[in-house]
């Protein structure tokens, strides 16, 4: 089989190129500056376009120095995203265990990713292009900085002004794979709560394939796009907004909070209909 020239020219690239380049360096664990506790709280999916495709519910409980966190988004056309990330919060964060479900017709396809960190399993659970379910079992050595589902929580305790932060996470490609986050603030934008304007601080997050993969990525246009996320730092740093993909090649997609919309009330005295 012939090879396109493209892809010829980033062999040969990346020949000349990878015992050039440093390895990453371990990435340290995020210290504990605001412990987490008991949250509920309501979010909203939309597109780019402001089109509002899923409604999202966060719950979150605290026991000792373990809290579980749990979010799920309802889509409009029925799909499902449905993830629960335990972590220990004792000095530092560290993942225990992250499950993640996504199905229905908004994902390119039905995936369910568990992850154990005491054990290192990784267990993946998808449907491939004939639509027939494949299960992949693999044992990782699983970093402590692992963020999986858990990356705005340690995004919140980084201090203000860090240049870049460094998190693993593992990604279903769909074989399970490790990559790093890439994590640097960008600079503020203005977003105003009632008649009060406030400034968030922007980040963006890179991933970094890492390895021979890593390096030819950009070249062939698998790179994945990078994330933005906007947090409100101060004495009670809050999450603001998230614009990035859900899934590998998947769209850029808006999370931000939301509030209950009540049904209007009958003016007293207004005629009935």
């Amino acid at each position: 089989m012939t090879k396109h020239p493209r892809t010829r020219w980033a062999v040969a690239l990346l020949a000349t190129i990878i015992f050039l380049c440093p390895r990453v360096s371990s990435a340290q664990q995020v210290a504990v500056k605001y412990k987490e506790g008991i949250v509920r709280g309501f979010l909203v999916l939309r597109t780019l376009n402001d089109e509002t495709i899923a409604a999202g519910d966060l719950a979150q409980h605290a026991s000792g120095d373990r809290v579980t966190t749990h979010v799920v988004y309802r889509f409009k056309d029925g799909s499902v995203q449905e993830e629960t990330a335990v972590f220990s919060q004792r000095g530092s964060f560290r993942l225990l265990s992250d499950h993640l479900l996504q199905k229905g017709p908004a994902f390119k396809s039905q995936t369910d990713l568990s992850i154990n960190c005491s054990t290192g399993q990784v267990t993946v659970r998808y449907t491939d292009d004939n639509g027939k379910e494949k299960v992949i079992t693999d044992h990782l050595k699983l970093p402590a900085d692992l963020a999986n589902g858990v990356v705005l929580t340690m995004l919140k305790n980084i201090p203000p002004g860090t240049a870049k932060t460094t998190l693993s996470m593992v990604v279903a490609t769909p074989k399970p794979r490790l990559v790093k986050l890439v994590i640097s603030p960008e600079g503020e934008d203005t977003f105003s709560v009632a008649e009060s304007t406030l400034k968030a601080v922007r980040y963006d997050v890179k991933v970094d394939i890492g390895g021979a993969a890593g390096l030819v990525a950009p070249i062939v246009g698998k790179q994945p796009p990078d994330t933005h996320v906007w947090l409100l730092e101060g004495e009670a740093p809050a999450f603001v907004k998230y614009e990035g993909p859900q899934y590998e090649g998947g769209p850029i997609w808006r999370i931000e909070l939301t509030s209950p919309i009540w049904p209007q009330k009958r003016a007293e005295g207004s005629p009935k209909n």
